[in-house]
């Protein structure tokens, strides 16, 4: 794989209110999701502020489709609707 490839079109994300009041910028799930098939949407949930992200959202199912979380730095909990949960954290470095 030593061939380059173009940039074809970039994205930049736009502030958007889901779920119970979460407030996160999604970079694509609106009609740019054919470009991205198989998956639907790219969300951003950058923010140290609880009040940001605290409602959560309301129940609903996933339907087989799988969720995937990049995180750059910070920990995350998450539970679903019907009582599975997990953390994850990323190492700190010194450098």
């Amino acid at each position: 794989m030593s061939d380059l490839r173009a940039v074809h079109k970039m994205f930049s994300g736009k502030p958007t209110l889901e779920g119970a009041g979460v407030l996160l910028h999604r970079v694509f799930g609106y009609s740019e999701t054919p470009l991205f098939d198989p998956f639907l949407m790219l969300d951003d949930f950058g923010s140290s502020a609880p009040d940001e992200y605290m409602a959560g959202f309301p129940w609903h199912p996933h339907r087989g489709i799988e969720t995937v979380t990049y995180m750059l730095h910070g920990s995350v909990a998450h539970g679903d609707s019907l009582g599975n949960s997990g953390s994850s954290a990323t190492a700190r470095s010194n450098g």
